[in-house]
Formats: structure tokens, sequence, C-alpha cells
């Protein structure tokens, strides 16, 4: 069905774009954008298979160099890859990594030094000039946080699995960005300085990325204390913030502003004192918005031929990248730390490659023409040896732009690809490993009623995923002697939110005697868990009558009032104290729903369970006569 809405509105969009106007290629750029991560969403599929197929359909009637312009292409390129990597390094946390600290540093330095050279022997055995080989090895060590992340939210794996993905996603896309530049400019610099220009690069890039973050994040952290920014500008003022760092810093040292950024967010996301939560939910819509431009715009760059052209040469080395590169550098580079096997497993079959990829190599296939155009028009100047040198390398840097053409589509197809494979199979395998539901059906209970446990043994005993979560220890007894997985914190605790190890969990259900928690909980988990499955048992203050809301809490403000009927928790406990149990039903052609309401006076139904998968009820639920199996508060009936 969407699908059945994203094809037709592409293909009218097509006959608009055959002569656009910028405005017009722009405003079609972002409406088919999300229409495509809309699509992806409810087909739960990585949502850049629909956008880079999208983006080579546009760009077959319209290039994007040709209506935009390549300068303003790539600066804009540019801007949105920094935006992205800020945003999602906003959201590194140190305090979520404990006891990771080893694993994560040697993904993002030994496994990346590893993969490396790999890659990059892989590419000239295909086919690609040693130097362009070098280049392609920095570019696909990345990962990336934009297809990481989509991925990650679908899985919901466990902490430890998770934090290490998003690390090595966020910090190694600018160590591959920084690593191709100074493969770049030891190119240029030619093979007598290439090592002394790659130190001396190297060097700078950290010096500039170190002292810009240092003072940038300083002067924001202290601002945000003294409260000088109002809470409505924090969004902006660190979005500015950020796109001023990353010029700067590209402007002091080439290339080096993506470092610069990311490590800025790193900075200001470890400020505990800092509340950045309109920030981070600021720069979450900016990302997926950008994120989706740019992938349908740099997927218009490359042709059909370009993809036939480079498709055998792509085609192996994906398979080495999958099958050899991938695990050789996880088992190698995570060797003697205290990842499971199964961990290491998982992490050896999860390295999509991103927006960052596509737009490094993108950028560097246009620098090498026109560093090619700059030597030509300087030889042209020059006289005598010079003129000759700078001809030769002129030729040779032409030779190079030729090659790193083909980079482009080979680069789109292993995005393609790692995609395709890795965002589609892992779910199964992460299941099988014990780090992950490919389906999460688990339920989260706030609160520790005696209904509550009945409910949770209920779906322990079906296999699914339940975590019961109180602040009291003692009242958590209950469930601890039956054996449920028990948490003892407070839901609206910085560990709860952060740390909380939410594997297999699809819904939240408030079920404390303060109605101000359960809203509050399901507030803060309705960014991990979507609003959708987050409930609340029904507010004392509900009103019976609509006109009179001043004592009754904004909608906004709270959750969905679950089961049917909805009852506070003043009443789900005097059901209880009246003798009802939690009971599951299977409801059949021979015991239908109108029996079990016969045989059960007054019940309250709590979930639905088809085949494993679990459906919460609420008012508006309509429950089937047969065919499904019932979870219900009921009154016990003599046998």
């Amino acid at each position: 069905m969407i699908l059945g809405t994203v094809i037709p509105f592409a293909s009218s969009t097509a006959n608009l774009l055959s002569d656009p106007t910028p405005a017009v290629y722009i405003s079609a750029v972002l409406v088919v954008a999300a229409l495509c991560q809309v699509a992806a969403w409810r087909l739960r599929v990585p949502s850049i298979l629909p956008l880079l197929v999208v983006g080579f359909g546009l760009g077959q009637v319209a290039t994007p160099d040709d209506v935009l312009g390549r300068d303003v292409l790539f600066a804009g390129a540019s801007l949105a890859v920094g935006v992205i990597l800020f945003e999602g390094a906003l959201g590194l946390s140190f305090q979520r990594i404990r006891g990771l600290g080893r694993p994560i540093r040697r993904l993002c330095t030994l496994t990346v030094a590893i993969a490396w050279p790999l890659i990059a022997l892989a590419a000239w055995i295909v086919g690609i000039e040693p130097a362009l080989a070098v280049l392609v090895g920095a570019i696909l060590v990345v990962t990336g946080p934009t297809v990481i992340a989509p991925i990650l939210r679908m899985l919901r794996p466990t902490r430890r699995v998770a934090s290490m993905l998003t690390w090595e996603g966020i910090v190694v896309d600018p160590i591959g960005a920084v690593l191709a530049v100074l493969v770049f400019q030891a190119v240029l610099a030619g093979q007598g300085h290439a090592i002394e220009t790659m130190a001396v690069n190297l060097g700078k890039t950290i010096l500039v990325a170190a002292v810009l973050s240092g003072v940038v994040g300083a002067i924001l952290a202290m601002a945000m204390r003294r409260h000088v920014i109002p809470e409505f500008l924090e969004g902006p003022a660190f979005l500015a913030a950020a796109i001023g760092c990353l010029t700067a810093s590209n402007t002091v040292q080439h290339e080096s502003g993506l470092l610069t950024v990311t490590v800025l967010g790193i900075i200001l996301g470890n400020q505990r004192s800092l509340d950045l939560k309109h920030v981070v939910a600021f720069k979450e819509n900016l990302q997926v918005l950008f994120v989706g431009a740019l992938f349908v715009v740099l997927a218009g760059r490359v042709s059909p031929g370009d993809l036939e052209r480079v498709l055998p040469q792509a085609a192996v080395l994906i398979v080495v990248l999958v099958l050899i590169i991938r695990p050789l550098s996880i088992v190698i580079g995570l060797w003697g730390t205290d990842t499971t096997r199964a961990e290491k497993t998982l992490l050896a079959s999860m390295a999509p490659r991103g927006i960052v990829a596509a737009a490094v190599a993108s950028t560097f296939a246009l620098e090498f023409h026109e560093a090619a155009e700059q030597r030509a028009e300087a030889a042209t100047a020059a006289t005598g040896q010079q003129a000759i040198d700078l001809t030769q390398q002129a030729t040779n840097l032409a030779d190079l732009a030729t090659g790193a053409d083909d980079l482009v589509p080979i680069v789109f197809l292993v995005i393609v690809a790692t995609v395709t494979l890795y965002g589609l199979g892992i779910g199964r395998l992460a299941e099988r490993l014990g780090l992950a539901s490919a389906s999460p059906q688990g339920v989260l209970f706030v609160g520790t009623s005696p209904w509550v446990i009945g409910a949770a043994e209920v779906f322990d005993k079906e296999g699914i995923p339940t975590l019961v979560v109180g602040a009291d220890y003692s009242a958590l007894g209950p469930a601890r002697q039956a054996g449920l997985t028990v948490v003892h914190a407070n839901i609206l605790s910085d560990y709860a939110v952060e740390e909380m190890d939410l594997a297999g969990i699809d819904v939240l259900v408030g079920a404390t005697d303060n109605d101000e928690i359960n809203s509050t909980a399901a507030r803060e988990f309705q960014g991990i868990l979507g609003s959708h499955s987050v409930f609340q048992l029904r507010r004392a203050d509900t009103p019976t009558d609509k006109e009179h809301t001043r004592s009754t809490a904004a909608r906004h403000l709270t959750a969905r009032p679950v089961f049917q009927p909805a009852l506070t928790h003043e009443e789900m406990e005097q059901r209880v104290a009246s003798g009802q149990l939690v009971k599951m039903t299977g409801l059949t052609e021979e015991f239908t729903l109108d029996d079990f309401r016969a045989r059960y006076a007054d019940p309250v139904m709590l979930f639905l369970l088809d085949d494993g998968e679990v459906e919460v009820v609420t008012e508006s639920t309509d429950i089937p006569d047969f065919g499904v199996s019932v979870v219900a508060l009921v009154t016990p009936v003599a046998s």
C-alpha cells in the first residue's frame, strides 16, 4: 500500500523535474525522502534502500549537479554530514559504556587499523589503482550512525551490543573521513613526501579539532549553565555552533571539520549538569531530514551505466568485505577483551556503510578532477623543467580522476549490498545468538502490583520477555520469588532512562500508584519504544464531564489509558482485593469471546496473544471472537 503511493508519486515528480528550478528540485527531494522513510518504517526495512532506489530514479531525470551546481551541492552535503555526526555524538555518553571501554576503544582504533589495509588490498586485487585502493580502504572502514541507528531501533539488542555498535558507527565515521583526506593529500604531495605530509596533516587535524571543540564546548556549556540561551533557542544555538565549528575547522585545516564536530558532540553529551533534551530532539528531526535528502541527492549522481560498469569489481569487493575482512578485523581487534563469542559474532555480522562513505567518495572524485585542472593551469604558466613536472603531475592526477569516478558507484553498490545483507539478515542472527529479538514483543511493567506479577508470570511461561521495574526493593520480592526479571530502580532515574537493558522489550505499561510517575515514564520512553507502545493506567483525574478539565493533565502529557475497561490504579487494586486473578484463556470456535464473558463476569481484558505476538488491549481494541488468547483479570470460577 505504501509503495503503491510512493511509486506513482515518484513518477509524477519525475515529470515535474524534466526542467526543474532549484526550488522545485529541493522540494521534490525533501518530500520523496520523507515518503521513503515512512514507507521503510511501515515495512520494517532499512530506510536507505528505498531512498537509494528513488534517488537513482530521480537522477535519470534531473542530476543534482546540473540543478544546484557542484559547489552548492558539496557544500550542503558537507554541512549536512557534519550535523548528522554532531547529533549522533551528543548521545555518546561515557556513563553508558561502563565495562565496555576497552572493546569500544579497540573497535575505534585497532579494528580500523586492521580493516584499512585489508580493504585497500582487496580493492587493489579487483583492479583499482594502488593510490585509489588506499583511499577506498579509508572510506570503507566506516559503518555509520545513519544506518546503524535505524537497525538498532528496530532490533533493540542488548545494551552492550547497542553501545558498541553505536560508538563504532559515530566515532569511526570522522576517522574514515580524516584518513581519506590524508591519503588524498599524500597523493597530491607525491611519493617523496607522502609519509611526511600525512603525519603533519594528521597532527594539524587533531590539534584543530581538540582546540576548537574544547573552546566552543566550554562556551556552550557555560552559556547553558548560566541560562544565557533561552530554552526555545537551544536547538538553533547548538546547530549554529556545530556548523560554525565545522566551517572554521575546515578553513584552518582541510576536511578536519567532521572530526571537530564529533569531538564537540562527545564533550557536550558528557556534561552531566546539562539538560540537552531539547537540543537532541531538535537535532534528531534535522538528522532524519538530512539523511533522507542526502541519500536521494547523492544517489542521483550515479547512472545505471556507472553501476553496470563497476558491478564485477564491486561484487567481489562486497563478498570479501562481508565474509573475510569484517569478521577478521573483529576477531583480531577484540581479542583478549571481555566480549562474548555471541557478541563478536553479531559485531562481525554488522557493518553497513552509510552516508559518510557516500559523501566522502563523491567529494574526492570531484577533488581529483579539480586538482588535475589546477596542475594543468599551473603548467601552462610555468617554464622549463617545472612545466614538464607539472604537466606530468596533471596527467597522473587526470588518470586518477578517471579512476576516482568509478569509486562513487562502487561505494554506492557497497552501501546498498551491506545495508541489505546486514539490515535484513541481522534480526534472525541476533535472535539465535540470544542478543535481541527479530520482532520484540516483551512488556516493561512499571510497578509491582499483584496483577502485574500475575501478567508477567503468564508471559514468562509463554517465552515472552518481561521486565518489572520498581523503586521499592521489598515490593519486588514477589516478582523475584516468581523468577521474573526485575530491576530495582526509579523509572525516572538516569540509569533507567539511559542504561537499562531493553532487549526484547516492545511495550511499557505504567502501573504505579502515582499517575504523574506513570505519565512521565511514558513520555521518557516513547522516544525509545515509540508513542504507540507506551501506556498507563487511567489517571484518577480523568474527567467524566468533558466540560470540566481544569484539574486534568493535558493530553500530550499523558499516555494512552490501558486495558478494557480502562481502570485507575485504585480500581485495579480493588479488583485484586476482591479475589480477581490474572488468567490466560484461548478463544476458539468452541469457546468464543461471548462464552468467555458469560463465564467470567466483569473481566478486565489486559492483553491478547496471537502466535507469540502481544497486543495491549485498550478501550478501542476490537477483540476477535476466536483465534487468539486473552490475558485478563477475572474472578475465578469454581470447578
